[in-house]
């Protein structure tokens, strides 16, 4: 087992398996608010490619909301699982996408400040997260990306659990993680510092890099 004393040295190993990238002008790196930032940072600049975020919120059922029935994206982006959504009415539907979009877009003002919106219109989306626990928040990523025009779409992490990996594999192009043992416990295990990314510091590493 790897361990990493931070998100920039994970950024570094990961950055390491993406080498093959380097030259492809059409790629766009794309850290996953919060935790994400960070690694794609340094994989941004290894890659000379340009950094930015993916903001993305999980719809959940209604009393039991961590068990996602779709996602939402910027820009209007919606993907539903209809196995899941067809147990709730439209009205349900909407009144949970209206919650989650309050945030995503306060996000969004946050975060893209004076840049324009996302547009991955033939572009090759490099989503990149800190570690994969369920992969549901990268899964749901890969599908806006996709919404978004993205032509490829490759998804990026240092660690995961072995669920999560085949299930990204599922969605994504391609999927890059180093780790993804089947006695996986927490994303947290694999790093000495994990402590949690604040909105100045993921504004911060996007005007420094703009």
């Amino acid at each position: 087992m790897t361990t990493f004393r931070d998100r920039n040295d994970a950024g570094r190993a990961l950055a390491d398996r993406l080498t093959a990238l380097i030259g492809e002008p059409d790629v766009i790196v794309l850290g996953l608010v919060r935790g994400g930032v960070p690694v794609a940072e340094v994989i941004a600049r290894r890659l000379d490619a340009p950094l930015d975020v993916i903001t993305v919120r999980k719809l959940g059922l209604p009393g039991a909301p961590e068990v996602a029935f779709g996602a939402i994206g910027p820009g209007g982006a919606q993907v539903l699982n209809e196995r899941m959504a067809s147990r709730l009415s439209p009205a349900e539907v909407a009144d949970v996408d209206r919650q989650e979009r309050a945030e995503l877009d306060r996000r969004e003002r946050l975060y893209r400040a004076d840049r324009p919106p996302l547009d991955l219109t033939d572009r090759t989306a490099l989503i990149v997260d800190d570690g994969l626990a369920t992969g549901a928040t990268a899964r749901a990523a890969v599908q806006v990306a996709r919404h978004l025009g993205a032509r490829r779409v490759v998804a990026a992490a240092p660690v995961g659990s072995q669920e999560a990996y085949e299930l990204l594999s599922a969605e994504a192009d391609q999927v890059v993680c180093p780790q993804h043992p089947t006695d996986f416990t927490a994303v947290s295990a694999y790093y000495d510092d994990f402590h949690e990314v604040s909105d100045d510091e993921v504004t911060a590493m996007l005007t420094a890099t703009a």
